[in-house]
């Protein structure tokens, strides 16, 4: 799936995207499901506050896509989740460690589980705005 465009982004932001990142994990409610890894793809967009418009070719100015699929690798890797909401939380929440993050939009889909289906899951989306306590 193709990233959609952010409409209204501002100058002083960056829309950082992973499309389609495909990894092992074990997931899943069913007995099956935790008898080995399956098949989970990623689509991850965040939109981050740089300052100043980069120019800099520094990558500290920026976020990177490779420390998002770090974060997302590691989190597979910490063990057994049952749903996909889980996951989707826990990914968000990794992203949105991040202070120049605003907002990000997580999709799961396990493309296995339902055969005439390409794939089935969900879609997030939180910001940083929304988290604020009050």
């Amino acid at each position: 799936m193709a990233s959609a465009a952010i409409p209204g982004l501002r100058a002083d932001q960056l829309h950082v995207f992973v499309d389609g990142l495909v990894l092992p994990v074990s997931i899943g409610i069913l007995p099956a499901e935790r008898l080995a890894p399956q098949p989970v793809r990623f689509d991850i967009d965040l939109v981050a506050a740089v300052t100043p418009p980069l120019t800099s070719e520094n990558i500290a100015d920026t976020v990177s896509y490779a420390d998002v699929v770090a974060a997302v690798k590691a989190i597979c890797a910490a063990g057994h989740i049952e749903l996909v909401e889980t996951l989707a939380e826990r990914v968000a929440d990794a992203v949105l460690a991040d202070r120049r993050v605003e907002w990000v939009r997580v999709r799961i889909a396990k493309p296995e589980i339902i055969a005439e289906a390409a794939g089935v899951g969900i879609a997030i989306e939180r910001s940083r705005e929304a988290r604020k306590p009050g």
